[in-house]
């Protein structure tokens, strides 16, 4: 019997026996009842877009957003921002969209947290950036991002 003689009658059993997935040739899905996402970590890294860093925060906000309504929030974010990330917070003191979005993803739960190694080589503090306060700063953006990755976030830069 030839391959394509096999699938006939295995599809004509599937049938017989009420198995429409092996008459089609087709893999079964999961019920619908189950969620797609189950719960996620994950780290996001914030280090800037230049040429046009408005824009590039405007999508990376937009993202986040995205990503907790795909999982219905069932998402544990931090967002480490280091290097030009850190504008976003300086440039959401004068610009009220930047901050409603950060203040509308921590009321979501995201973290945003901010490299100490940047504050201190633009020569910033916390209360130089819109929202952050002491215990949002790590000492290394790079190395939080190892260090949460450890701990078995999933580590997304868009």
């Amino acid at each position: 019997m030839n391959t394509i003689s096999r699938f006939i009658v295995l599809g004509m059993i599937g049938v017989g026996l009420g198995l429409p997935g092996l008459a089609m040739g087709k893999a079964r899905q999961a019920p619908a009842t189950q969620p797609y996402y189950v719960f996620q970590r994950v780290v996001y890294q914030n280090d800037g877009g230049w040429p046009d860093d408005k824009a590039y925060f405007n999508r990376l906000l937009h993202h986040i957003g995205a990503h907790i309504a795909a999982t219905d929030g069932k998402v544990e974010i931090s967002v480490v921002n280091f290097a030009a990330g850190v504008k976003l917070f300086v440039m959401a003191k004068e610009d009220a969209d930047l901050a409603k979005a950060i203040d509308g993803l921590r009321a979501k739960g995201v973290r945003f947290l901010i490299c100490n190694n940047t504050l201190q080589g633009m020569k910033l503090t916390p209360a130089d950036l819109y929202g952050v306060k002491p215990d949002d700063v790590v000492p290394s953006g790079v190395a939080e991002i190892a260090r949460l990755q450890g701990k078995g976030y999933v580590y997304l830069h868009p």
